[in-house]
């Protein structure tokens, strides 16, 4: 009984080879790129107004677009590949760079930082998220979170913030912001 079932399988095999080179064949043949009419060129050759990448700040990467570096176009902050207003990005990070960063994402324009503990008070600590929430450079186009926790027999715990610490950051960021335009206007 073992011996027929090898041979029954066997001769399932040799009708099954011919299915198969003909769908191999079919597949390969498939794949040819047989000349039915269509433009021989490859599309890196074409035209670039066919694709849409006219040149007229239209595109996401061309001229004007989100990673365009254009000189010509007056300093507001909107170009150089953030996707956010690049002026008080760089004024954040300049602003808070004697903190560690947990995360930077200039796309989105959050900065978050680390616990951070100033080398005069080592019994408190403080942490701070900025949330760039445009390309314009607008004073409300910064927000800043300060978070404070003292250090109590050995556990952090949270600790009140002035009210006027999360403002006074946003506007040395907008100051900051201020002095890079004022800086690149007059090179």
């Amino acid at each position: 009984m073992k011996i027929s079932a090898v041979g029954g399988r066997a001769a399932f095999a040799k009708r099954l080879i011919p299915f198969l080179i003909a769908g191999l064949l079919a597949g390969m043949l498939g794949a040819c790129n047989f000349s039915v009419g269509g433009d021989p060129t490859y599309p890196n050759d074409r035209n670039k107004n066919e694709r849409g990448a006219s040149g007229n700040g239209s595109t996401l990467f061309g001229e004007g677009g989100l990673l365009s570096n254009n000189s010509a176009a007056p300093d507001n902050g909107t170009s150089g590949g953030v996707g956010v207003n690049s002026l008080l990005w760089r004024a954040s990070l300049d602003t808070i760079s004697f903190m560690p960063l947990v995360s930077a994402d200039p796309f989105g324009g959050v900065i978050i930082t680390d616990w951070y503990t100033p080398p005069q008070t080592p019994d408190e600590r403080f942490k701070v998220n900025i949330y760039i929430l445009g390309r314009a450079l607008r004073a409300d186009g910064v927000r800043a979170s300060v978070f404070r926790q003292t250090n109590q027999g050995g556990a952090w715990v949270d600790a009140p913030v002035a009210l006027n610490t999360g403002t006074d950051l946003e506007n040395a960021i907008l100051t900051r912001a201020r002095q890079l335009r004022m800086s690149g206007q007059q090179q």
